[in-house]
C-alpha cells in the first residue's frame, strides 16, 4: 500500500480542507485537516490525516510508548501517541521499579513523585531462591528496587509526557502499516470511523501482539508456553506481617502488599487453570500453610513463560520496543525496566537524528545496543523460570545448591544483582570507557536532564572549554569514576567518548556520527 499524506510532496496530488475532525485528547491540542485524496486512487476518496504536526507516532500508551515519547519531544520532535483503549487499565501487571530505571527517571528529573508514592525495598531475589540478593552495596544513588504500581507509573508518565507537549490519542487502534523511503503510512480506526496518517517514522510499543511488528514483517522467534504462573490482587483477613515468599514441592507463592489495603498474591504452580479465587486459597494452603483469609478479589490473571525476541528492532523507519520486542515469564520484575531503557535508549537517538543534530547512522546503533540486552534478558528470566518452578526432588535440590553458591560466593551475588537491575549493561564501543554506564551520582544524573549529551571533566581547562564551545556542548566540571581527564556522556547515561586530553577526546568525538 503506497503511503498517503497532506503536505507531502513525495506521495502525489492532494487537496487538504480546513474542517478538522478532532480527535484531540487534552486541552490546546489542535484538530488535524481531513485530506481527500485522488489521484492514486482513481475515483475513490479516503479520509487522510496530515501529520505536519508530528513526525513521529508511537503506536501504545503504556510506560514504553508514553516515555518514548517523552524523550522525542524533550529532543525537540513531535510525537503523536495512538492507543487503542479507551482509558489505562485499573490493574497494575508490574509492579517493581529498579535501581537502573530511577537514574533513567532522575537523568529527566522525574525521581522524586516515584520515590514519594514507591516503598523501597533493599534486596530482591533470582528465581525466588532463599538467598536473597542485596541491592544496598549497588554502585546508584538507588540502591534498592522500588515497590510502585504500574497504574501509577503511567499516571506520573503521561503526566510528564503531556506537560512536553506530547499529544495521545486513546481509543485510536492501528489496523495496517505500510513505509516507503519516504515515511510511514498508518491505517488508524478511531471514534469518528477509519482514517489514515503518515509519520516519518514509527515506534511500535504495542504489546507482545504488537500490530506494528507483524504489519512490517518483523519475525518474532522463540517458544511457546509450558507452564504457568498465577496472580490476584486480593484482601486478606489474617496478611503476612511482612511481604513474604514460600517455596516447596507444591509450587511457589509471593504475598506482598499493593496500595489500597489490599495484596498481591502471585507465584507458580504445576497446574494453573484459569485462576478462581478458590483455585488461589487452595494453591496458597498448599505452598504456605494457609490462605491467608483471601477473598474480594479484584482481579485475577495468569500468566505463561513464552519467551520471544524480535529478530530485528528496527526495519526501515519503523522500530520496536518493550514488550512488542521481547516477551518473557514474570520473573524478578524486569520487564517493565527493560522496555523503558529500550525507549530511553531510542529516544534520544530519534529526536537527534530529526533535528539534525546526528546522522542517520546513529539509528542502527539501537538495535545493535538493545537487541543484546533482549537476548540476555530471555536468558536469565528462562534461567529464573527454572528455579522458580522447580518442584521435583531434582529441582528442590537444585534450588538448595544455588542458595548455598550464592551464600558462599558474595561476588557472585553481587554479579547477579547487577544483572537484574541492569546496571551492568554496557554497550560496543571503542574506548575502553565507551558504552560504559556512568556510575554517577543523582546530581550528576541532573545534569543530562535536557536531554542532551554533555561533557563532563575532572577539571574544566582552557582547552575542554574550547571543545565545549565549538561543538555547543556543555561542560561540568566534576569528579569522575574513571581516571580519565574527561567524558561524553550521553543522554541515556552511557559513556560516549573518553580522553585524558582535550584533543584524545575531540579525536573520539570526532568518530562518532554528530553532524
Amino acid at each position: 500500500m503506497k503511503a498517503l499524506s497532506c503536505g507531502h510532496a513525495w506521495h502525489g496530488p492532494v487537496i487538504c480542507r480546513a474542517d478538522a475532525i478532532s480527535i484531540t485528547s487534552h486541552p490546546g491540542a489542535t484538530a488535524l485537516p481531513v485530506c481527500n485524496t485522488y489521484g492514486s486512487l482513481g475515483a475513490a476518496q479516503r479520509r487522510v490525516i496530515t501529520v505536519n504536526a508530528h513526525d513521529t507516532i508511537v503506536v501504545g500508551a503504556g510506560p514504553v510508548g508514553l516515555w518514548a515519547a517523552a524523550e522525542l519531544a524533550l529532543g525537540g520532535g513531535r510525537p503523536l501517541v495512538l492507543e487503542r483503549a479507551e482509558r489505562r487499565s485499573p490493574h497494575s501487571k508490574a509492579l517493581a521499579v529498579h535501581p537502573r530505571t530511577i537514574e533513567v527517571l532522575a537523568m529527566r528529573g522525574q525521581e522524586q513523585p516515584f520515590l514519594d508514592g514507591g516503598v523501597a525495598v533493599p534486596d530482591g531475589h533470582f528465581g525466588m531462591l532463599p538467598a536473597r540478593l542485596d541491592f544496598r552495596e549497588l554502585a546508584t544513588p538507588f540502591p534498592f528496587m522500588l515497590a510502585h504500581p504500574q497504574v501509577r507509573t503511567e499516571e506520573l508518565l503521561e503526566r510528564h509526557a503531556l506537560a512536553l507537549g506530547v499529544a495521545i490519542r486513546r481509543g485510536h487502534q492501528v489496523s495496517e502499516l505500510s513505509q516507503d523511503d519516504h515515511g510511514v503510512m498508518l491505517r488508524v480506526s478511531g471514534p469518528d470511523g477509519e482514517y489514515e496518517i503518515t509519520a516519518d517514522h514509527v515506534v511500535g510499543a504495542d504489546g507482545a501482539g504488537s500490530i506494528v511488528r507483524q504489519a512490517v514483517g518483523i519475525d518474532f522467534p522463540g517458544t511457546d508456553s509450558t507452564i504457568f504462573g498465577f496472580l490476584g490482587d486480593v484482601e486478606l483477613t489474617d496478611p503476612p506481617e511482612r511481604p513474604g515468599s514460600w517455596h516447596n514441592e507444591h509450587g511457589a507463592l509471593i504475598v506482598a502488599p499493593i496500595p489500597g489495603g489490599r495484596y498481591r498474591v502471585t507465584g507458580s504452580a504445576p497446574s494453573v487453570p484459569a485462576p478462581t479465587l478458590e483455585f488461589l486459597r487452595e494453591t496458597a494452603k498448599r505452598i504456605a500453610g494457609t490462605d491467608f483469609g483471601l477473598h474480594s478479589p479484584v482481579w485475577l490473571s495468569r500468566f505463561g513463560n513464552a519467551t520471544r525476541l524480535a529478530a530485528e528492532y528496527r526495519k526501515g523507519r519503523v522500530f520496536l520496543a518493550g514488550d512488542a520486542a521481547h516477551m518473557h515469564f514474570a520473573a524478578g520484575g524486569v520487564g517493565l525496566n527493560v522496555g523503558l531503557q529500550d525507549a530511553m535508549n531510542l529516544g534520544w537517538k530519534l529526536a537527534a537524528v530529526q533535528r539534525g543534530r546526528a546522522d542517520a547512522a546513529l539509528l542502527d546503533t539501537y538495535h545493535q545496543e538493545r537487541h543484546p540486552v533482549g537476548v540476555a534478558l530471555g536468558e536469565h528470566t528462562k534461567a529464573q523460570t527454572a528455579l522458580i518452578t522447580a518442584t521435583t526432588e531434582e529441582g528442590l535440590s537444585l534450588r538448595r545448591f544455588m542458595a548455598d553458591l550464592l551464600r558462599a560466593h558474595p561476588g557472585v551475588a553481587s554479579a547477579l544483582a547487577d544483572m537484574v537491575t541492569a546496571l551492568d549493561v554496557r554497550y560496543p564501543g571503542a574506548h575502553p570507557l565507551a558504552g560504559r554506564r556512568l556510575p554517577a551520582t543523582r546530581e550528576q544524573l541532573h545534569l543530562l536532564r535536557e536531554g542532551r549529551p554533555l561533557l563532563l571533566a575532572q577539571e574544566a581547562g582552557p582547552e575542554l572549554k574550547d571543545l565545549a564551545t565549538s561543538t555547543d556542548l556543555r561542560l561540568h566540571e566534576t569528579e569522575l569514576p574513571w581516571p580519565t581527564a574527561a567524558v561524553l556522556v550521553r543522554p541515556d547515561g552511557h559513556v560516549w567518548a573518553a580522553g585524558d586530553t582535550a584533543g584524545q577526546l575531540a579525536d573520539a568525538m570526532a568518530e562518532l556520527p554528530l553532524t
